[in-house]
């Protein structure tokens, strides 16, 4: 039985090896994207291993000139001693100038490499987490995201640049140092090289317990992050509810949490400085003993004991910034397991693989009807655009918990449809199927006789435009947040404003349409920031428009222009309103009726309060209120 823990622990230590490694080749296409760069770095290695390992030797060989020892160069021994000094002098001169400017260079061409592929990686990154599915927002807490995006992602550029390079760098000295060693004296070479063995298995076990307590850092950063994104957002609730003291006290815990975590990573990576230094101490040590013992024997000379007591100390150097690179190596493979935990979050929501096909079915089919009809001489009329239709489609954002059940209805071209019904009916839950920011768990929804999974969803946007209850303005100017991005002139984005009315607000503002608005248009009134989601959707000119609640946030004078310009708006367009005051949709073509997910009554706001159902109670309740 005792054989099993350890068959499990050697398969662990396997696979975490394993996973290193794949997770080291996630970032070799960022690192190949900047091959040239690379290719550059690396070759700069060469020479400045080679300058800083000749030092102990020219050292060595100028105290053996002085001494007149039989191991100077054959060169050195025929000059005069000032003219060989000088020579060696020369030499090491040239060798440190040539480290020192090479090193200047390459470890500027290696940070700038970290840079662009930590840039690289925050596009990719931000890029996949805005087209992934609300579903994943509903569970990942915003904080943990931000850290994503910025420590995390600081961290995977050091893993190539201050990380791999160095790492390689470090190796190649050592290399270097090692074969100068062996051809100056192997006794001495391999006492050194036999001290290296146990400080290598040291330093491996320091680095795999850094690696657990680094991971549990990062974990402890990301709660971090999500507490404090929390009550900055939540901020007035906070104060209103006097949560000041509390939610302190919880951050203090989880802070101590995070402290604690950097802590016992501290002492980890202190843990390596520390065992090296020692260790140097012992190499010199042995040096100076064996060094001492082979110089009375006559079979080393001053100059070469000299040479390697400074190997000695240059020896643990690169072992020394190995293990400092092998920190940020592990730190960033944490990294690397947090980002990729993202990046490997597969994308719900798809466009059909036949998105061409689907383009041509969806925006072109009735062009081509028209022009078949024109060419039979067929003049019977063409269908109008913006017929939706729900086939028993059910939702659950849990398994098995629907909110939706078994929604079977049509919404004819150009109607005028509410939906009604008390909280957690799923009238929301139907605007995010029918805008597809969730994919129904069963059943299917039409636009215009073509499933909305066929239709592109940059396409099915354009298509309709949702007003909603609260609406969000970006940090720009006033123009920005009306076109969001797309090419719209000053005269169209003028135009939409006049439609809506909501010109005269915008007017009245202090740049007008160049304002510049703050972080969640905080300079606005929430009245104001409606207004400007009306002028929004009016310049998209949109064949279904969708209005949840989107008048709540306005005063009676304010409403009453909206309202005006609304029906303009709403002529020949397919329109569902979701309204809570009954008052606000008895126009409406059809009252769709909703209770706990299911479709219960139907029909125009006479019809309903003539069949005294469920509609008829509400309104009662809402007229008994007024």
């Amino acid at each position: 039985m005792s054989i099993y823990p350890s068959q499990t622990k050697s398969n662990t230590e396997y696979r975490r090896r394993e996973n290193d490694w794949r997770l080291f080749l996630r970032l070799v296409p960022y690192a190949r994207s900047s091959g040239k760069l690379l290719a550059i770095s690396m070759l700069l290695l060469v020479p400045i291993a080679i300058a800083s390992a000749i030092k102990p030797m020219l050292v060595g060989q100028a105290i053996s000139l002085i001494r007149k020892e039989p191991s100077t160069y054959q060169f050195l021994q025929n000059m005069p001693l000032w003219q060989g000094l000088n020579i060696l002098i020369g030499m090491l001169l040239i060798a440190t100038i040539i480290r020192l400017v090479l090193t200047g260079v390459q470890g500027y061409l290696v940070q700038k490499l970290g840079q662009k592929i930590t840039a690289a990686i925050r596009e990719d990154l931000f890029d996949h987490i805005t087209s992934l599915a609300v579903r994943f927002f509903d569970r990942t807490p915003v904080g943990k995201l931000i850290t994503r995006l910025t420590s995390d992602v600081e961290s995977l550029g050091d893993v190539f640049s201050t990380g791999a390079v160095g790492i390689i760098s470090d190796l190649l000295s050592m290399v270097v140092i090692v074969g100068l060693m062996f051809s100056i004296q192997w006794q001495l070479a391999c006492l050194l090289i036999f001290i290296l063995f146990p400080v290598t298995w040291l330093m491996i076990y320091f680095q795999q317990q850094y690696r657990e307590a680094n991971y549990k850092t990062r974990e402890e950063l990301s709660k971090l992050n999500s507490q404090l994104q929390e009550n900055i957002v939540g901020i007035n609730v906070v104060q209103l509810f006097r949560r000041e003291k509390f939610n302190a006290e919880l951050f203090r815990v989880t802070n101590q949490h995070y402290v604690k975590e950097v802590d016992t990573s501290i002492w980890y990576d202190s843990a390596v400085s520390s065992t090296l230094e020692w260790v140097g101490l012992v190499a010199i040590a042995g040096v100076l003993w064996l060094g001492g013992w082979l110089l009375l024997d006559k079979q080393i000379t001053f100059g070469i004991l000299s040479a390697f007591i400074l190997y000695a100390q240059q020896f643990f150097e690169p072992l020394r910034n190995f293990a400092e690179k092998f920190t940020v190596i592990q730190s960033g493979f944490t990294a690397i397991e947090r980002v990729v935990d993202i990046l490997d979050e597969p994308i719900e929501i798809k466009d059909y693989s036949q998105t061409q096909d689907s383009i041509v079915d969806f925006e072109f089919g009735y062009i081509n009807e028209i022009v078949s009809k024109l060419e039979s001489q067929d003049f019977t009329p063409i269908p109008a655009l913006g017929e939706i239709k729900f086939e028993n489609v059910s939702f659950a954002y849990k398994d098995d918990d629907y909110v939706i059940k078994n929604l079977d209805f049509t919404i004819h071209p150009g109607e005028k449809v509410a939906l009604v019904g008390p909280t957690g009916a799923g009238k929301s839950s139907i605007i995010r199927l029918l805008c597809r920011l969730y994919e129904p768990t069963q059943g299917r929804i039409l636009i215009d006789g073509v499933d909305i999974r066929k239709i592109p969803q940059a396409e099915l946007r354009r298509y309709m435009t949702v007003i909603l209850q609260e609406a969000f303005l970006f940090a720009g100017d006033v123009k920005s947040n009306i076109t969001l991005g797309d090419n719209y002139s000053f005269a169209e984005i003028q135009q939409a404003a006049e439609k809506t009315n909501v010109a005269e607000f915008i007017n009245q503002l202090p740049q007008g349409y160049d304002t510049q608005l703050r972080e969640r248009a905080t300079n606005l009134s929430s009245g104001q920031k409606q207004l400007l989601a009306f002028a929004r959707a009016a310049i998209r000119n949109p064949q279904i428009l969708v209005l949840d609640e989107a008048t709540a946030s306005l005063d009676v004078r304010t409403e009453a222009l909206v309202q005006e310009a609304l029906n303009q708006l709403l002529i020949e367009r397919t329109s569902i309103i979701i309204a809570h005051r009954l008052s606000t949709i008895r126009n409406v073509d059809r009252i769709f009726v909703l209770k706990r997910g299911e479709l219960i009554e139907e029909g125009s706001h006479e019809e309903l309060l003539q069949q005294g159902g469920f509609y008829a109670t509400l309104h009662n309740l809402q007229m008994l209120g007024t």
